[in-house]
């Protein structure tokens, strides 16, 4: 019965382990879809500004001006978000201190519970819950009923630094595409760059997501050239008239 025990208990770690790598993953599909967004959202300025001026100092300013805003605004939403989620994991961890403290025996109760519906023997259960909450009462409940590691909550610091540079990096290209070549050669060059870039984004997101890359591709690469001919077409508009 022993090895039964010790296995249910390795069961467990690994499931932490693997609440650890949905997390990181989660993490970088969400630095893919950041830079996704900056690759779309610049493109589209730089584009409709090119549009309605070929002042390349004009169209630098206003490619800057998206990317530090675009960056800001994806840095401090981030923050914003996962804060909330963060008090909302103190909030639920404080509770279970207190039930822990006030109701122990009722929480090993519940913690057995969750064993059982796993597949475990009622007998089995019962003990691996013993053993679990006396080696870390707190860890071993928090995880089992909340799916919550209470000694790796998530950082809104990590998440706003993460989305601001993956931000930053995919608005770059699209800067860089527009201001480098000749006034003739800027939006060529820029749509290309940027379908490249989508394309790389899409089979990345897919793959992390293991759907279809050809789907995700073009519905990404589809998205970005739509927001690119909006803008371009009113940035020509606007241009046309105050000329």
């Amino acid at each position: 019965m022993e090895p039964a025990v010790a296995a249910a208990a390795l069961e467990e770690h690994d499931e932490a382990h693997g609440q650890g790598y949905a997390e990181r993953l989660n993490w970088l599909r969400a630095a893919v879809l950041g830079a996704n967004d900056g690759i779309v959202s610049t493109a589209g300025l730089v584009i409709g500004v090119a549009a309605a001026t070929t002042s390349r100092p004009a169209i630098l300013t206003a490619g800057l001006a998206g990317l530090a805003a675009g960056a800001m605004s994806m840095a401090v939403g981030e923050y914003v978000s996962v804060s909330t989620q963060r008090d909302t994991e103190r909030s639920l961890i404080a509770k279970e201190v207190r039930e822990l403290r006030e109701e122990p025996e009722a929480e090993l109760a519940e913690l057995a519970e969750i064993y059982e519906g796993k597949g475990l023997s009622p007998d089995l259960a019962h003990r691996v819950a013993v053993e679990l909450t006396a080696h870390d009462a707190l860890g071993a409940h928090a995880e089992a009923e909340l799916g919550i590691d209470p000694d790796n909550l998530t950082n809104p610091w990590h998440a706003a630094v993460a989305s601001m540079v993956a931000f930053t990096v995919g608005a770059l290209l699209p800067l860089l595409a527009i201001v480098l070549p000749s006034a003739s050669w800027r939006v060529p060059v820029t749509v290309v760059a940027v379908v490249v870039a989508l394309a790389g984004t899409g089979v990345l997101s897919a793959r992390l997501g293991d759907a279809d890359a050809r789907r995700a591709t073009l519905r990404v690469v589809g998205g970005g050239l739509i927001a690119m001919a909006v803008t371009y077409a009113i940035g020509s508009l606007v241009g046309t008239h105050v000329g």
